[in-house]
C-alpha cells in the first residue's frame, strides 16, 4: 500500500511539473484556477485519507512498537539479565509522514487558505501592458476584490452570492472575450442601456461628454514618448487618460464581435449601444489600448473583481497604494 500511494504521488507530481513547464515555455495555455482547485480537491482526498486511514495505522504501529519493548523490558526484569539497552521507540520518528504525505496531505491547509482568498477575497495581478498609464504602469503587482461584483465558484464560473454591478469609472479585471483564459484590465466607461461614443478622441457617454482638463504632457519613460495628460471626471471617479496626438482617431483593426450591430465606425471613432449584462470598457492610454473599441463588450459573467489597490512595483516602490 505504502509504495503504490508513493507510485501514483510521483506520477501526479510528475504531471503537474510537466503542465506548469509546458505553460512555462508556451507549449500550452495553462490554466491556474484549474490547477489550484485540483491541487486542493487531490490534497484534500489525501489530508482526509491520512486522518482516517494513514494515521490510525501508524498509531496502531507505534502502539504495538511500544507494547513490544516493554513485554521485552519486563521479560528480562523477570528473568534477571540485563534489560534490553535499545531505546523506547519514538513517537516523533514512528508517526512521521512520509515524503508522499507530505507532499499533498501536509500542503493542503495552505493551499485551502490560498484558494478562498483567491477566489473569494482578494487576488492578486502582475500589469504586463501600459494600456491602463498613467493609473497602472506595467509591473504594478495590484489587489483585485473578489466580492465587489458578487462571488463565482472558480473554473465553473457559476455565482454564488450576488452583489452590486460595475459602475461607470471602475477599473475591472475580467477575462478576455475573445480568448478567456487571459485575465484584462481595464476601466469602464459604459454599462447596459448606455450609449458610448468615442469620436475624435472624446468621450460621449448617453450624449453628455464627460468632462476632462488638460495637465499638460506625460511622458512615459517606458518608451520615452510624450502624451497629452488630462484629468478625466466618469461616474464618481476622477482618474488620468492620455491621447497621443501622433495617433489618428481612426479605429484600424476591429474584429467581428459578438452584438457588433450595436456599434457604427467612423473615420474618427465609434459608437456603441451597451447591450444587456455587457460592459463597454477602455484603457486609460487611450491611443494605446485593444479594448471594447476593437474586440466588442465584456459579458458580465467575464468579470473577475474591481482592482483597488498597487501592493508592489519592484521597480519604484513609490506606486505601493491605493488607486481608482
Amino acid at each position: 500500500m505504502q509504495k503504490t500511494m508513493a507510485a501514483v504521488t510521483a506520477v501526479l507530481l510528475a504531471a503537474l511539473v510537466a503542465y506548469l513547464a509546458a505553460w512555462y515555455v508556451g507549449w500550452l495555455v495553462g490554466d491556474f484556477a484549474a490547477v489550484l482547485m485540483l491541487a486542493v480537491l487531490v490534497c484534500g482526498g489525501y489530508w482526509v485519507a491520512e486522518k482516517l486511514l494513514f494515521l490510525p495505522q501508524r498509531q496502531r504501529a507505534l502502539a504495538q512498537a511500544v507494547a513490544q519493548w516493554q513485554a521485552r523490558q519486563q521479560s528480562a526484569a523477570r528473568a534477571g539479565v540485563v534489560a534490553d539497552a535499545q531505546p523506547a521507540p519514538e513517537a516523533g520518528q514512528w508517526l512521521r509522514q512520509p515524503w508522499w504525505l507530505d507532499w499533498t496531505a501536509g500542503l493542503f491547509p495552505v493551499l485551502l487558505v490560498v484558494f478562498v482568498l483567491r477566489s473569494f477575497v482578494v487576488e492578486p495581478f502582475r500589469i504586463p501592458s501600459g494600456s491602463m498609464i498613467p493609473t497602472l504602469h506595467v509591473g504594478d503587482l495590484i489587489l483585485v476584490n473578489k466580492f465587489t461584483y458578487g462571488l463565482r465558484l472558480p473554473v465553473f464560473d457559476v455565482e454564488l452570492v450576488p452583489n452590486q454591478r460595475p459602475a461607470r469609472g471602475d477599473m475591472v479585471v475580467f477575462r478576455y472575450p475573445p480568448q478567456p483564459s487571459l485575465d484584462y484590465i481595464k476601466r469602464v466607461v459604459g454599462v447596459p442601456g448606455d450609449t458610448v461614443t468615442y469620436r475624435n478622441k472624446s468621450l460621449t457617454v448617453n450624449g453628455q461628454p464627460v468632462a476632462k482638463t488638460a495637465q499638460g504632457q506625460y511622458l512615459d519613460k517606458g518608451n520615452m514618448r510624450y502624451s497629452n495628460l488630462f484629468v478625466e471626471q466618469l461616474g464618481g471617479v476622477s482618474h488620468q487618460v492620455l491621447n497621443d496626438a501622433d495617433r489618428p482617431a481612426f479605429l484600424a483593426g476591429v474584429d467581428r464581435f459578438p452584438q457588433r450591430d450595436q456599434c457604427q465606425y467612423f473615420v474618427d471613432g465609434v459608437s456603441c449601444k451597451v447591450p444587456v449584462d455587457r460592459y463597454f470598457v477602455m484603457g486609460d492610454n487611450r491611443d494605446n489600448s485593444l479594448d471594447s473599441r476593437y474586440w466588442g463588450f465584456v459579458p458580465r459573467d467575464h468579470l473577475v473583481g474591481k482592482a483597488f489597490f498597487i501592493w508592489m512595483n519592484f521597480g519604484d516602490l513609490s506606486r505601493i497604494g491605493g488607486v481608482q
